[in-house]
């Protein structure tokens, strides 16, 4: 079989809940984020996940993400990936979409990029590096990072320009597969928040 990446997002943290753009400020998750990181750990020790013997595993090095790894029970295999870090917002880093469309009206993140932070290219180049990791070798992987590099590997996974990724969101602890369809690349499961419902 061809190598599939599994893309778990982070829990619930207070920015997240608030809309800010989180990028390298270092916020723990809240108790609700916990709660679902333990959730979304134990679907994957069910069937069919069995606990994916075998997956290489791989964290961004925030807490937010690191945490969740650790609480879904994965801790013990993951290798911190500074790869995996959420898009460096710069200047707007903190800020929510309304307040940042007083600053710059019309703004629109997948197009117009940020200032003083990592550029669309540079996002696209490293989501670009994570998908032929997870494609170098013969097993899945399993990654916990955040919602903007998530989305960009899904839309890189897909051939498709970065940009694309304005058009597949992801919650807060959600599971995702990217893996194939007729020998092409696809999406096998998108946002899936299953566990967080019982």
């Amino acid at each position: 079989m061809a190598p599939r990446i599994l893309l778990a997002r982070h829990g619930q943290t207070e920015w997240s809940l608030l809309g800010r753009h989180t990028g390298r400020t270092d916020i723990p998750l809240l108790d609700e984020g916990r709660r679902g990181a333990k959730l979304l750990g134990e679907r994957l020790h069910r069937g069919p996940w069995q606990g994916l013997p075998g997956v290489e595993v791989r964290t961004s090095p925030l807490v937010r993400a690191a945490e969740t790894c650790e609480l879904a029970g994965f801790g013990d295999r993951a290798e911190p990936w500074d790869a995996l870090m959420e898009w460096d917002y710069g200047a707007y880093e903190g800020l929510t979409p309304p307040e940042i469309q007083k600053i710059q009206p019309g703004w629109f993140i997948w197009r117009d990029g940020v200032p003083e932070g990592e550029t669309l290219a540079q996002l696209s180049d490293r989501a670009d590096e994570i998908v032929e990791w997870a494609r170098s070798a013969d097993r899945d992987v399993l990654v916990f990072a955040h919602g903007h590099i998530l989305r960009s590997i899904g839309a890189r996974w897909l051939g498709e320009d970065v940009s694309f990724a304005s058009r597949i969101r992801l919650d807060p602890t959600s599971l995702s597969v990217l893996g194939w369809a007729y020998g092409a690349p696809a999406l096998e499961r998108w946002n899936d928040t299953g566990h967080l419902e019982q």
